[in-house]
């Protein structure tokens, strides 16, 4: 699936809602004939900007590159049309392979049954050239092979990833139903803040969106603290480019505070080791405060936070923190635009503020609402109040 000049078709994949984000990203990167698919975003590139994707994309999972399409009705033609890749290319029999299936269609209805026949395919053709064969290994194979089966169209793609991308490698702890990585660095892109003013989130948890705020404020690829990627292991992997790729990063400065704030101790302590696990401890304050004596600097901004859920609290509970969440709001965040996610519609009725923006979101399989309230001076408030 090569294009002219060393060029091919790549996909990056993502969540439902950040779409338009990883795309934007993309075209920043250098990317070319960028189309938008349904969790996921292709686009056309070399080698190094499958290396320069890996390490910069805020907002992707996994960067998967096709290697063959074709039309299977059954097992049978499913085994032929994978026999067609000369599997030599991309691995030896000494090497280890792992298998991911994703199956939407009326004639392949079990995607652990594609994968054994997809597995079974690659190896004899090994044993059949060799007299020996690759084994599988889930964990750290050598190749992962990403097989789609769509209807009857069937492509298969080489992960250049390996562990899903929001997995930085900077958490080295969590509190209880963290947020996503990839997801909060997203809500933080879609808010369209300026880098150039202040970043708070109040409820921070185990510190996420400040370190992708301070990530994305001080120019810092999300790869940077990664071990390694999958392409690292592939046959025509270049580590003179990828040390030119990992070695072309320009920090640049950030002006306004980022800080957070956590009622939990617990939480604080957590937060406070991944920060410094991400080296960004003079860069990112912290403090153990309630969301009800959190008082923002004065000068404006943006605040984004991830209150606790419907299922760590009780009903009332939840209608009365985010009650004075809006309280607090509308008296202290004058001048911030204030951006708020959860998955309960009652909970921002009770915030009692009427939202600028609605954006929906999957945290995980929760259908979430993204929602903006822009905090103005004075009088101006009263408009934002539901009537």
């Amino acid at each position: 699936m090569k294009t002219d000049s060393g060029k091919f078709r790549l996909i990056a994949k993502t969540f439902h809602g950040l779409e338009e984000v990883l795309f934007q990203e993309l075209e920043q990167l250098g990317a070319e004939e960028i189309r938008v698919l349904k969790r996921a975003v292709s686009f056309v590139g070399d080698k190094k900007l499958l290396y320069k994707t890996n390490l910069h994309l805020r907002t992707a999972t996994r960067v998967i590159k096709p290697i063959h399409k074709f039309n299977a009705k059954d097992t049978d033609e499913l085994y032929k049309g994978i026999q067609e890749i000369d599997w030599s290319e991309y691995i030896t029999h000494k090497d280890t392979i792992a298998i991911d299936s994703t199956v939407s269609s009326e004639d392949f209805k079990h995607s652990k049954f594609v994968t054994y026949r997809v597995k079974d395919a690659i190896v004899d053709q090994f044993f059949y050239n060799k007299g020996d064969r690759p084994s599988v290994r889930m964990v750290n194979p050598t190749l992962r092979i990403n097989v789609h089966i769509d209807r009857n169209t069937c492509t298969v793609s080489i992960d250049s990833s390996g562990e899903s991308l929001h997995k930085r490698g900077y958490r080295v702890a969590e509190t209880a139903a963290p947020l996503n990585e990839v997801m909060a660095a997203g809500m933080i892109l879609l808010s369209d803040w300026d880098k150039k003013s202040n970043f708070l989130d109040p409820m921070c948890g185990s510190g996420t969106l400040l370190i992708e705020a301070a990530l994305i404020a001080y120019n810092i690829p999300p790869g940077l603290y990664r071990k390694e990627f999958a392409f690292q292991k592939w046959r025509d992997y270049d580590d003179e480019m990828w040390e030119d790729v990992y070695n072309d990063e320009t920090e640049i400065d950030f002006d306004g505070k980022i800080i957070g704030a956590d009622i939990s101790d617990k939480a604080m302590e957590i937060a406070e080791a991944n920060i410094r696990n991400a080296g960004l401890r003079r860069k990112i304050d912290v403090e153990i405060k309630p969301f009800q004596q959190f008082v923002p600097p004065a000068e404006k901004g943006l605040m984004i936070t991830n209150p606790p859920y419907g299922e760590r609290l009780k009903p009332k509970d939840l209608e009365g923190l985010y009650s004075m969440i809006g309280e607090r709001l509308k008296h202290h965040f004058a001048g911030y635009d204030a951006w708020i996610l959860s998955y309960s519609q009652e909970c921002f009725h009770s915030i009692s503020l009427r939202p600028s923006r609605k954006i929906t979101l999957f945290n995980g399989p929760l259908e979430c609402k993204f929602q903006k309230y822009s905090m103005f001076e004075g009088k101006k408030s009263d408009k934002y109040k539901n009537e």
